[in-house]
């Protein structure tokens, strides 16, 4: 680590104050490892990005450019294939070039911009790439906009294990994760509106990798962060506005059941002909040589083929891929000064997916059900997520609603707006939006727990300033615990053995906190985990079901309390067989473990309903994070705006860098950082300084 620090400071801090400025910019490092870029112009804004992204996560962010060109296993071998596959089914790295050419001339070349930087960096720092890494260069403009389709087409909307769930009738998603609450003048001390950002992902260094950096040009300074490849920012703040995304469901993948013919398939009575094409994937072998893998792609007037046989294949179609300027309106939202200018970039209707959360320094909140939601009619949301006859045009949805169709929730009475990948309709609670406009488009399932505690302590603050919102998105206290306890301690008094009964005083004692030192939690998601208990995500194990009309009492009550404490006993024979105590702490089996840190947490599963996210797969009676809060933000739109900010697992991933788990401890001790965004308090705080 030294001798990465020393190599930056002979590089960079000791270059003379009178030849530090360049053609293009400069960028300052503070000691968190955050790029604040300080650029001449629009483009050499997008060159500096595309320098710093290199910097930091330089074999990153080329292997995955090699994976939106649909290659990586021609480089890094057959690990790579499905990958390789999924792009060429898809028809990625083509329909890239056409929307490529659908760019504005001036963002095309901010484009193009942040390929030279990447370019510029990896040609004056080739030593720390890997020798993978480097077979990638030189990238492209085309490069960018083909990760960008991946990510948010086919990453989010589709991804490559779908193919796999098909049959099952089950298109597969990362889990989903994020809060965003929006916060009302009326509502905050400061008289200033609020926003939270706070994206949960897995923390593995792959296309989930967030990077936080500042942006500083001519009339531009927005601070935020994105996921790595992408050269705009889909988390960010200025001093007129912010937004913050969730994953919602907008219901824009639909598998088909297809009717094959002998000439092809039957479509409204007709035969026709499968479109096919055929590509060629290379794959490096272990001795360094390469083979070459012919994959034939038919498709039907819904999309590609992807699973099922030749008497009965299944075809997807993916909304958005006639829209090719989703990277542009990040931009043009990010970048507006005002509501209007924001609504306006909305308009342009190009981003396929994800609620957004938006407030701004005049005092304007939005919630809004964003994305390509398809026109469906005829049918439930049920229908369309199931298998759907691709016989006939009648299903073949070729429409979205417009943005003033979309739900969505504008300077509610109540002077708040949240989301955590629910349905919209208690988005602005208690003005609870009616979901039968959208009964055949938007599913109106039952909400999570993780929901109903945001809106919970929401409702029971009057008014918030920034140290309570900040505390309140530190709450680590389960909501399901809260609801299910008195019924289980009732269950367990009627039905329970001995043990089960020692566990529920265990129970009874418990805070029914997630924090580190808190004793119970453990306990207590064992026993969740079971058949017979309730879960809070799933939404099963409950007598009384979720009513939209009151998120804060239902679901609530056990459907079967018998078997509910015969899961508390058998949760009670595992955690002793782990523990060999039934009120293990529950930092002892939640960890931090990232790099050279290894530290309890605080924090738990969603499914608890617990909002503090942090998650990770049991092995051996030890869960070491690997999910859940992501990048944090608390922000005021006070003039200047204030900001608090984290990246939990540090804002770098390229070897030998001191920041891939510098903010771990922060994470631990729940404890954000100050958003530094005026040159003086970086100057404060400098690593160190670059021109490019």
């Amino acid at each position: 680590m030294r001798s990465w620090i020393a190599g930056l400071l002979a590089g960079a801090c000791l270059v003379p104050a009178a030849s530090r400025a360049a053609d293009h910019g400069e960028i300052l490092w503070d000691r968190y490892g955050v790029a604040h870029v300080y650029a001449k112009s629009e483009a050499d804004l997008f060159r500096g990005y595309g320098w710093a992204q290199t910097r930091s996560h330089g074999n990153l962010l080329l292997k995955l450019y090699a994976e939106g060109r649909g290659r990586a296993a021609e480089i890094w071998g057959a690990s790579e294939i499905d990958n390789d596959r999924w792009m060429a089914v898809n028809d990625v790295e083509p329909r890239a070039r056409r929307w490529l050419a659908a760019q504005p001339p001036a963002f095309r070349a901010d484009l193009e911009a942040f390929a030279d930087g990447i370019n510029a960096y990896a040609t004056a720092h080739p030593e720390v790439l890997s020798a993978e890494a480097k077979q990638v260069l030189p990238v492209s403009a085309l490069d960018v906009v083909a990760y960008a389709e991946k990510l948010l087409q086919f990453v989010y909307l589709a991804p490559p294990s779908v193919a796999d769930k098909a049959a099952k009738l089950a298109p597969a998603r990362e889990p989903a994760g994020s809060n965003g609450w929006a916060i009302a003048p009326a509502r905050s001390k400061s008289g200033h509106a609020m926003l939270l950002m706070n994206p949960h992902l897995f923390w593995r260094t792959d296309w989930p990798t967030y990077y936080e950096i500042q942006l500083h040009a001519p009339g531009i300074d927005l601070y935020g962060a994105s996921q790595v490849g992408l050269p705009v920012l889909r988390f960010v703040f200025s001093d007129y506005l912010g937004f913050t995304q969730t994953v919602d469901d907008p219901g824009n993948v639909t598998l088909y059941r297809i009717t094959s013919t002998p000439d092809g398939y039957l479509f409204d009575g007709k035969a026709r002909p499968f479109d096919a094409v055929t590509r060629t994937i290379k794959v490096r072998q272990a001795d360094g040589s390469l083979t070459t893998e012919t994959v034939t792609v038919r498709s039907t007037v819904h999309g590609p083929l992807i699973a099922g046989d030749a008497q009965t294949p299944i075809a997807m179609r993916v909304a958005g891929l006639d829209r090719p300027r989703a990277l542009y309106q990040y931009w043009r939202m990010a970048t507006a000064h005002d509501f209007a200018g924001y609504q306006q970039a909305q308009r342009l209707q190009q981003v396929p997916s994800y609620n957004v959360l938006y407030a701004d320094r005049d005092g304007h909140i939005q919630y809004l059900f964003n994305g390509l939601v398809p026109k469906k009619s005829g049918h439930d949301p049920a229908f369309w997520s199931d298998l759907v006859p691709g016989d006939t045009s009648a299903t073949l949805w070729t429409s979205y609603l417009s943005y003033d169709e979309l739900p969505k929730a504008t300077d509610p009475a109540g002077g708040t707006a949240q989301n955590s990948n629910d349905p919209p309709w208690n988005a602005a609670w208690p003005a609870t939006l009616d979901p039968k406009p959208w009964t055949s488009e938007i599913a109106s399932h039952a909400v999570s727990l993780r929901m109903a505690r945001g809106i919970r302590m929401l409702s029971e603050a009057r008014k918030i300033d920034l140290d309570e919102l900040e505390a309140m998105k530190w709450s680590d206290r389960s909501e399901l615990a809260d609801r299910i306890l008195p019924d289980l301690h009732s269950a367990v008094a009627a039905y329970g053995t001995d043990l089960a009964k020692q566990a529920m005083a265990v129970l009874d004692r418990w805070d029914r906190t997630y924090v580190a030192d808190s004793r119970g939690g453990v306990l207590f998601l064992d026993w969740v985990d079971r058949p017979g208990a309730a879960d809070g995500y799933k939404s099963v194990g409950f007598a009384t079901p979720y009513v939209l009309s009151d998120p804060l009492g239902t679901p609530n009550g056990l459907a079967d309390p018998k078997a509910a404490a015969a899961a508390l006993d058998a949760a009670a024979r595992d955690v002793l067989a782990t523990w060999r105590a039934l009120d293990a702490p529950w930092g002892q089996e939640m960890r931090i473990h990232r790099g050279d840190v290894d530290l309890p947490a605080s924090g738990a599963p969603g499914r608890l309903g617990v909002f503090d996210v942090i998650d990770g797969a049991l092995k051996e009676g030890r869960r070491d994070a690997d999910f859940g809060d992501s990048y944090i933000a608390v922000v005021s739109f006070d003039q200047p705006t204030r900001a608090r900010v984290l990246m939990t697992y540090g804002n770098a991933s390229q070897p030998g860098s001191p920041h891939i788990a510098d903010q771990a401890p922060l994470l631990a001790r729940h404890e954000l950082r100050p958003a530094w965004r005026t040159r003086a308090e970086v100057e404060a705080n400098l690593e160190s300084r670059e021109a490019y």
